[in-house]
């Protein structure tokens, strides 16, 4: 992989991991338009790595919050429903494994299924066309509470867990079902960045894992795969601060046009 490839997919990965628009598409489609190659997953180890720490240093005070909740749980666990009615980090951080429950369960089980039979460049053109519908309900929705509760983070957690198909958008889906659920849109988006937070980590581990049982990595090629994950990294958090702004002003769906005229175009080049 040259240091130019590796620039390319760190920043699609960094925007499109966040944006609204599906990182799995556009990975599809920058490497069957482009010929652009991954070449194994040793490079999606490190991109996944400089995603995940954008969302550690976007939210590091929510993260840090409930680290903090989770130590005093620990240290009086008979207080939990104390917890639960006055510590905001520690019911954020129920909900939010309430919320990964989903797409873990739907990750373990077919992760890889679903990939292998979906991941071609005309299928996911038309998932992208379903991620620009979703995005268009979310004008539907009406704030009718602050915070998501259990209910919510279930049926967010589901979204995510659909979100598994390629071409299908999990900040997208996610957040719409936020928003059209009632949830407050800010609170909404900021829920879905923080459910993203167990899915990266654990694609890493399991990533992690083949790589480190693998064959060593080329220390020619570690500066390459370094770059990338800086790429990623940078634009990833620049994705988060731009989409919280787009979202707080309302301007969410507007994100619909561009999936409708990438999967359109996507459709009338591979069919």
């Amino acid at each position: 992989m040259t240091i130019v490839q590796a620039i390319i997919l760190g920043l699609i990965q960094g925007l499109t991991e966040f944006l609204p628009v599906s990182s799995s598409a556009h990975l599809v489609l920058a490497e069957s338009i482009l010929h652009v190659q991954k070449q194994g997953i040793t490079f999606e180890v490190f991109v996944h790595f400089g995603t995940l720490l954008a969302v550690v240093v976007a939210f590091w005070p929510d993260i840090a919050e409930m680290f903090s909740s989770a130590l005093r749980w620990l240290s009086h666990p008979a207080k939990s429903k104390i917890l639960w009615s006055t510590d905001r980090g520690f019911r954020l951080l129920v909900l939010l494994i309430i919320g990964t429950i989903p797409a873990g369960f739907i990750g373990v089980l077919f992760d890889k299924t679903i990939e292998e039979a979906f991941s071609d460049p005309l299928f996911v053109s038309f998932m992208l066309l379903i991620t620009g519908v979703i995005l268009v309900f979310s004008r539907l929705g009406k704030v009718r509470r602050q915070n998501p509760t259990v209910l919510d983070s279930i049926l967010i957690g589901l979204s995510q867990a659909f979100a598994i198909i390629p071409g299908i958008s999990r900040s997208g889906s996610t957040i719409s079902a936020g928003i059209l659920l009632g949830v407050e849109k800010s609170e909404a988006a900021r829920f879905s960045f923080l459910l993203a937070l167990p899915v990266i980590l654990g694609a890493f581990i399991l990533k992690l894992r083949a790589v480190l049982v693998g064959p060593a990595v080329p220390n020619k090629e570690i500066l390459t795969l370094g770059i990338g994950m800086l790429v990623a990294f940078i634009s990833g958090y620049f994705a988060i601060i731009f989409l919280l702004d787009i979202v707080k002003k309302g301007k969410f769906s507007w994100f619909a046009v561009y999936c409708f005229i990438v999967g359109f175009v996507g459709i009338a080049y591979f069919i």
